[in-house]
């Protein structure tokens, strides 16, 4: 029994060296990115710089001490980034699983049973009159193993169909995490632009306080009517009025903040004034290929593509013939006592089966058809991603550039509209100009701080945006 033994030992072992020899082979293409036809500059970039902005980690692209606080908890405690990180967990656990793909499946077992058959069975009349018993037992302790020998390749495009995914979930989670430093740096440029505003609301209403007494007295001394002082109150009313939405805007913009944080409804710190806050006129953005590195979006849809690509291969390869071996060795006996008398109670057995799908009602090469769509879908999706990173980019250093001019121009504006409110208001008092002059030349000077102030966080915003765009936050 041992010589058998051994001598289907050999044979095993010769046919498993044949085995490895043929399951380095692969089928299916190996991953090689596609050509992509890149600009050379974004839009109308005047010069092309190979340093980016995205490379500057967030806390020394953002100095003020209150934002960096702010993004620091909300990367702490942001409900979305911990979802993305459980995420990342989740396809963790299945890339550990992939070592042991290519290994057997192992499996022991101890078993024991008893059957009694009916004595008028066939069975039950040859228990009775050759082993002279009424019932037969049955001892096994045994281990059986299964392998899938990966001739074509199967298991290992899997495996880096579930790598891919697992390095696609890093990367959609860096994707969050800029998108979340892009979202509270803009939320916290709103409360400062809405506290801005806010100020010069609250402003005009002192001034229209004072404009409305000098009209009233303008009356008395039969100048006007009581039409100039009810256009008088009405402006001071608007501006009242413009207080109280600004005040509700703040509140709520606030606990959107809050939100962002993953905190509670309430009041957020800020550590400068939309007027004092630093803003760079130029901002480095390198070149767009190198958006590819930079991008968490990118690259995921990218891994997207590597994950699609494994996932044809894989398909392809279930099309060809599937070599299994099992095996079982152990104990058995029918009686308990005989149990463990070695060597005549130790089995074993092997076996070995090729496999090949002749019909399965096309399912098969339905699938490998499928796993191509797939593969060609997120290849125009890589590209997809590729163009609205590189559009993206252009329009945010667009608005950038024609903030600058809009802000000085907004800032000459103001200038000259609160000189027209001074002027008004002394030609009012020496008779030479209507009360209506002085409400317009208010009403003017109002409309042009609030959108100066609104100009301002649109820079920022811009800033922010670019910072975005290109891939910065995630550092």
């Amino acid at each position: 029994m041992l010589r058998t033994f051994f001598s289907s030992y050999r044979v095993t072992l010769t046919f498993f060296a044949v085995t490895f020899i043929f399951s380095g082979c692969k089928v299916g293409q190996n991953y090689q990115r596609p050509a992509t036809q890149l600009p050379e500059q974004y839009g109308q970039q005047t010069q092309a710089d190979t340093f980016s902005v995205a490379k500057i980690p967030w806390r020394q692209f953002f100095r003020d001490a209150e934002l960096q606080n702010l993004i620091g908890s909300a990367l702490t405690n942001n409900f979305d980034l911990q979802v993305a990180l459980k995420r990342i967990e989740e396809n963790q656990a299945y890339v550990r699983q992939t070592r042991f793909a290519l290994l057997p499946a192992v499996n022991a077992q101890i078993a024991a049973s008893t059957v009694t058959p009916s004595r008028n069975s066939l069975n039950g009349l040859s228990l009775e009159n050759f082993i002279g018993t009424r019932h037969l037992e049955d001892y096994s302790a045994n281990v059986s193993f299964t392998w899938e020998a990966d001739i074509w390749g199967r298991i290992r495009r899997q495996n880096e169909a579930t790598i891919a995914t697992f390095l696609q979930t890093q990367e959609a989670a860096k994707a969050v995490r800029t998108n979340l430093v892009a979202n509270v740096a803009t939320g916290y440029f709103n409360v400062l632009l809405l506290d801005a505003q806010l100020d010069v609301a609250k402003r005009n209403l002192a001034l229209g306080d004072t404009i409305v007494r000098l009209v009233r007295f303008q009356k008395q001394s039969g100048d006007v009517t009581e039409l100039a002082v009810q256009q008088a109150e009405a402006q001071r009313q608007t501006a009242d009025l413009l207080r109280s939405q600004l005040e509700q805007a703040l509140i709520i913009e606030q606990n959107g903040l809050r939100q962002l944080l993953g905190d509670w409804p309430g009041t957020v710190a800020r550590g400068n004034r939309l007027t004092t806050y630093p803003m760079a006129d130029t901002l480095l953005a390198g070149v767009p290929a190198q958006l590819l590195g930079n991008r968490p979006d990118v690259r995921a849809s990218e891994l997207g593509l590597v994950a699609a690509n494994a996932r044809t291969g894989a398909a392809q390869a279930s099309l060809y013939p599937a070599l299994t071996i099992t095996g079982a060795g152990g104990l058995n006996s029918f009686q308990a006592g005989n149990w463990f008398a070695l060597p005549n109670s130790l089995f074993y057995n092997l076996a070995t089966g090729l496999t090949q799908p002749i019909f399965q009602r096309r399912q098969l090469r339905t699938q490998l058809e499928v796993a191509q769509i797939q593969r060609d879908a997120a290849l125009i999706q890589f590209r997809q991603s590729l163009n609205t990173a590189v559009t993206e980019v252009a329009n945010a250093l667009a608005r950038n550039e024609k903030l600058q001019e809009q802000e000085r121009v907004a800032m000459v504006r103001v200038q000259t509209l609160q000189g027209a409110i001074n002027n008004a208001k002394l030609l009012f008092k020496s008779g030479m100009a209507t009360y209506l002059e002085v409400i317009t030349a208010q009403a003017n000077a109002l409309q042009a701080e609030l959108t100066l102030a609104d100009i301002k966080r649109q820079r920022l915003g811009a800033m922010v945006e670019v910072y975005r765009s290109l891939g910065g936050g995630w550092y």
